[in-house]
């Protein structure tokens, strides 16, 4: 009896030990990657048995080389020099998404407000705050229904009209590599440029994805990011857009870097930060820049009839103080 008990015990030992050599050859790690592109910071985390950083790099490289305004040899630095020049995918992509968030929130969103942004201090020109002449001049040329793409060519009505899609194509990098993750078989991820954020599966903990909001601050003495919430997702995007960091000083006067295609101006009103959850990271993204120029009102209007947005924003009340809203989807995302 003891000794078939002891084979017992010695198989059982066997099929433990196999079985847990088994999990571990199969419990890939979680690698993460992290850089700069597009100005700003990027990180991405992702479990895989393979770094896949430099393709990675040069999805995001491809990118730039379509949208950003920096890049003197990007197809959007062409279109904004008036060369004779054929869009890619990536970018008909993007400006056929922007053309569609316009629409929807009757120009809040506008990627031909570049040369106002350049105006005013924040793009990628800069220059001595305008005056209401400069401002005036430069409102004709700015409105998304001036453009259209045509055969693969962007078509504008006026040469002087100048396009700017910072504030899609962060969003839309994020995109483009949960893409290329998802591509080479990876479904536990997330992807993060510069705030904006791609989320998919669980992390390294087996938990949703856990992202901060952080609260507003402009004191440039303080740099460590204070959060007002933190959001757990997967499966979803999130981005968010504040007045509270990027901004100037002229005369005693703090001037916000959201400027208002409608008014030429920089708006002026009691929202601080916008954050939108949204299936994919470029509308969240163009959405977030949107309900900045909205205001909270109109957002939270913009929330209520769109039911795959959610959003939630931080703004100030008439003693100053913080306050936060949010539309009526967002409270599920919030970690309890």
């Amino acid at each position: 009896m003891n000794s078939k008990l002891s084979i017992w015990k010695i198989l059982f030992l066997i099929f433990l030990f196999v079985g847990t050599i088994y999990i571990i050859r199969n419990q890939k790690p979680y690698i993460t990657n992290s850089g700069k592109i597009f100005g700003t910071y990027y990180k991405i985390t992702y479990k895989s048995e393979t770094d896949l950083h430099e393709i990675i790099k040069q999805k995001m490289s491809d990118v730039d080389n379509s949208l950003s305004p920096f890049n003197k040899k990007s197809i959007i630095t062409a279109i904004n020099n008036n060369c004779d020049t054929t869009v890619n995918e990536m970018f008909t992509h993007v400006f056929t998404l922007a053309q569609e968030i316009s629409e929807q929130t009757n120009g809040a969103f506008d990627i031909t407000v570049a040369p106002l942004v350049n105006a005013w201090g924040f793009g990628f020109k800069k220059g001595t705050l305008p005056d209401s002449t400069t401002v005036d001049s430069l409102r004709r040329y700015i409105g998304y229904n001036t453009l259209s793409l045509n055969n693969g060519k962007i078509t504008k009505l006026y040469p002087e009209t100048m396009l700017d899609c910072s504030a899609i194509a962060k969003g839309y990098g994020c995109d483009a590599v949960a893409t290329l993750l998802e591509d080479n078989g990876i479904a536990d991820f997330m992807v993060e440029i510069g705030g904006e954020v791609v989320t998919r599966g669980k992390n390294d903990k087996g938990s949703n994805w856990a992202i901060g909001i952080s609260k507003p601050n402009d004191n440039p003495g303080i740099t460590e990011n204070e959060l007002q919430d933190i959001i757990s997702i997967s499966g979803k995007s999130m981005a968010t857009s504040g007045n509270y960091r990027n901004f100037r000083y002229e005369n005693g006067k703090k001037y916000s870097h959201t400027i208002s295609p409608a008014t030429g101006y920089p708006v002026e009103h009691s929202l601080l930060s916008a954050t939108v959850i949204a299936d994919d990271c470029a509308t969240a993204d163009a959405l977030a820049t949107a309900f900045m120029v909205m205001g909270k009102d109109k957002a939270l209007e913009f929330c209520r009839n769109n039911e795959n947005i959610e959003g939630y924003f931080i703004y100030a009340n008439k003693d100053g103080r913080y306050k936060t809203a949010m539309s009526s989807g967002f409270g599920k995302y919030l970690r309890k």
